[in-house]
């Protein structure tokens, strides 16, 4: 079975769990956290990170850190893995859900506008969501697949209700938009070093950003708001600190981004220039504004629904290739169907149950791929 994305360990992974272990230092004290926070700080062009222990912790702790409050509210696709919005549920805030842009399954940046435009208004320089008086939070655009919105018209919009923009880059890392690398993009930033990531430490998370006092707050939320080297604390805190074993995980592979990324990047083209082609097919996204990290690739079936995707998925098993369907809309999960919602989401709707993710490995062979592609024009046809 050609899998659908494995970690490729062929770095110094091995080295640096070994003095972990020599060291004792296991937990989340050690040499490695730090150095995984700068050495992903560096590489995204932000001034600092903290390392959470999931990318949804980091989520967490960065509305937190910027002030989201129960009951309050926080912009988001609708098209995202749930995470996103468990985040928010986690703040005990509600998801005001948003339609994608057919162009980079983000954020629409033109809906966005569209909603705010009509659907709030501004008292004691608070914005206000009229149906239900809650106040508005925060805006957390998604970077699909490593993909980026359209985040210079999102600033502007963010800028004018003065709103925190957090951006979920769970899969995001090497990517850019016009030449901007995403740590320079948001108030924060928040990647994941989940399994299945470009670059893994086997779980955890990074919050990114440009602002020290903010930063040094994420860092205490996240440690269990622990003010002296004795049991004092200072506010309710958590315990999302990541362990010096998956920092070093992390390090190592950290520090072969992008070749990993580069790797990423050419098996989305090769996809891309082999499906090209073929009738009944549509591509993952190409914008010349962005460089996107290419997470994950695959195709899109013109005329799908989740079953055919299924039925497709089993074929393609049967041939020795794993292939998946991908996100279901956050507005149709059961947790979230009474959020706030866009006036339409038919663009998410449109796309969700047509989307086949495809094996894309870093260390994925180039016969591999050739054998992935024979199989889907066969099973195709």
């Amino acid at each position: 079975m050609i899998p659908l994305a494995v970690p490729n360990l062929e770095g110094r992974e091995r080295e640096y769990l070994n003095r972990c272990i020599d060291t004792t230092f296991i937990s989340s004290v050690g040499e490695y956290v730090n150095k995984l926070e700068e050495l992903t700080a560096q590489k995204t062009d932000a001034k600092y990170g903290v390392a959470t222990s999931a990318g949804t912790t980091g989520l967490h702790a960065a509305l937190v850190g910027c002030g989201v409050e129960e009951g309050e509210i926080v912009i988001i696709p609708t098209f995202t893995f749930i995470a996103t919005a468990n985040a928010v549920a986690h703040c005990k805030a509600i998801p005001w859900l948003i339609d994608i842009d057919s162009s980079n399954w983000c954020m629409s940046a033109q809906n966005l506008e569209e909603e705010l435009s009509r659907k709030v208004k501004m008292i004691d320089g608070k914005v206000i969501h009229k149906d239900s008086g809650r106040r508005v939070a925060a805006i957390m655009p998604v970077y699909t697949l490593g993909e980026i919105p359209d985040m210079e018209k999102i600033g502007e919009i963010a800028r004018k209700y003065n709103l925190p923009l957090v951006a979920d880059a769970a899969a995001a890392v090497g990517a850019e938009y016009k030449g901007i690398k995403i740590g320079k993009l948001a108030d924060l930033t928040v990647l994941s070093f989940n399994g299945n990531k470009t670059v893994t430490a086997g779980g955890g998370g990074m919050v990114l950003g440009n602002k020290e006092e903010l930063m040094k707050n994420i860092k205490h939320i996240t440690t269990t708001a622990r003010v002296t080297s004795e049991y004092d604390h200072d506010m309710v805190g958590y315990n999302y600190r990541m362990t010096n074993v998956q920092a070093a995980i992390g390090c190592a592979q950290m520090e072969r981004m992008e070749k990993l990324v580069d790797r990423k990047r050419k098996i989305r083209s090769y996809y891309n220039k082999e499906f090209r082609k073929i009738e009944g097919i549509s591509l993952f996204p190409e914008n010349s504004n962005v460089r996107s990290a290419c997470w994950f690739s695959g195709l899109v079936l013109d005329k799908g629904g989740i079953e055919i995707v299924r039925e497709l998925c089993a074929s393609l098993r049967v041939k020795g290739i794993e292939s998946r369907s991908f996100w279901k809309p956050v507005h149709l999960q059961k947790p979230y169907m009474n959020s706030i919602k866009a006036d339409s989401l038919e663009r998410a709707e449109h796309l969700w149950d047509k989307i086949i993710t495809l094996p894309c490995s870093t260390n994925i062979s180039n016969s591999e791929l050739e054998q992935v592609v024979n199989a889907v024009k066969e099973v195709i046809n």
